[in-house]
């Protein structure tokens, strides 16, 4: 249950990196091919609508510093994250579902709320 653990905290990071953000193969093998996300503004993007953003935003978060990490076993296979990000001043709660696959991590559920700012 660690290794799921910490699988899926370091597949989170990667995330955040202009490698992953950048490379649409990459990010396929991260997002399981149901994934959908509920961003920020309320919007639902399903997969192919995050790659194409995320592999055209170019925008990398070296400063992104994740605080109040939390991780629950759902059951044998799937974790939620849950942490609070901060980068380029805005602030925001994600919550993650990440499900063992094969030899692998993939997310199929992520969701960002903004924080008000102050």
């Amino acid at each position: 249950m660690d290794d799921l653990i910490e699988a899926a905290w370091q597949a989170e990071e990667a995330l955040l990196t202009m490698g992953v953000r950048s490379d649409a193969d990459r990010l396929a093998e991260l997002l399981a091919s149901g994934f959908y996300e509920i961003g920020q503004s309320g919007r639902r993007w399903s997969r192919d609508e995050i790659i194409d953003a995320l592999v055209g935003d170019g925008d990398e978060h070296p400063d992104a510093a994740l605080t109040e990490r939390e991780a629950r076993l759902i059951n044998d296979d799937t974790v939620l994250l849950s942490y609070r990000l901060e980068f380029a001043a805005r602030r925001s709660r994600r919550s993650s579902l990440w499900r063992q696959d094969g030899d692998r991590v993939r997310c199929f559920f992520h969701q960002g709320t903004p924080l008000p700012a102050g």
